[in-house]
Formats: C-alpha cells, structure tokens, sequence
C-alpha cells in the first residue's frame, strides 16, 4: 500500500498550520499563503487556518488579520491547543459562520502588554501608541463578536487575564461552533 501522506500537502489543500508564536516569522508565511491563492489562476474559494498559539506581536497579527479580512476567498478557522491574546484575534478574524473550536481548546483573552521608558515626550507618543493599538483591539473585538464595549470590557478585556473554554467562548460570539473536527 503506498504511503498516501507523499501526496498530501496541506498548503496545498487549502489548509495551513499557524503553530507558533506570533511574529513576523510565523506570520509572513501565512500571509504569503493568502496572497498566493488570491492571486492563482484557480484560487480556492475557502481556505482553512488552523490555529494554536500562545499569542505574540499585535503589530504582526494584525498584518495577518488584514490580509485575512481582504483576501477574495472565505477563511475559516480551526482553533486547537490554546489560542491566546494574538493568536486569539488571528481565529476571530475566520469568516463568520466558519469558526470552529475544539471541545478541549483553551482560550486567553488579555489587555496586551507594553512598557516603555525615556523622556516626557517619548512618553506621551508611548501613550499615544497605546491608546491607538487598545481602539484596534476594541473594534476588532466588536466586529468578530457583535458584543457591546461594556462587555468586552468585563468579558473579554479586564484588568486580568480572561481564561475560557470553547463552550464559553462559544456564548461570548468567539467561535461559531464547538466540534471534533478530524
């Protein structure tokens, strides 16, 4: 019996493994995946990315989540593992409709961190690049859940760390179903 797996790709099915922490590393290729089918001759009509990650880089996932959200194709997600802070708005930014969760998926949802030192002035443009990147998060967060800021604010984003299970994440409009989905 031949080996079928020699003949499988998973890019190449459609299908793409986000593993990893976010960051340009893990992101670039991923984006690339999405432009390439938009480009193809015969682009796929859904592509599937599936999702575990500890979180990492908001400037990187959001790179991710654009070319998500303008790509000509539906992209539907499949959380496994854990899915956290960064990698949590990656799978939120699926296709409504085609977010799937595993039963046993643990989700992390965060106020993002961030520090910074130096002048006054450095400072106040810190500031400035925090409140930006918290209006991102928050809007993100409306569009993919259709939840008011009141309760994403005491749900999704207080001052510590939010942990769910599918199910709750399924109620909060995260996810669109719960299922085994291999």
């Amino acid at each position: 019996m031949a080996d079928v797996t020699e003949d499988i790709s998973l890019e190449k099915s459609g299908i793409y493994l986000l593993m990893a922490g976010i960051d340009s590393d893990s992101c670039k290729p991923a984006i690339e995946w999405i432009i390439k089918n938009d480009l193809s001759d015969d682009p796929w009509s859904e592509m599937k990315l599936v999702v575990n990650s500890s979180g990492g880089n908001l400037g990187d996932a959001f790179a991710l989540i654009d070319t998500m959200k303008g790509a000509t194709c539906d992209i539907a997600t499949v959380g496994l593992g854990e899915i956290a802070s960064a990698g949590l708005l990656i799978f939120m930014s699926g296709t409504k409709g085609k977010r799937v969760l595993t039963p046993n998926t643990a989700i992390l949802s965060h106020q993002f961190s961030w520090g910074s030192y130096g002048k006054e002035h450095e400072l106040f443009a810190a500031q400035k690049g925090y409140d930006i990147t918290t209006d991102m998060m928050i809007n993100h967060y409306k569009k993919c859940t259709g939840l008011p800021v009141k309760k994403i604010r005491e749900y999704l984003l207080p001052p510590e760390d939010r942990w769910l299970t599918a199910k709750e994440a399924l109620k909060l409009g995260i996810c669109d179903k719960v299922k085994e989905v291999y």
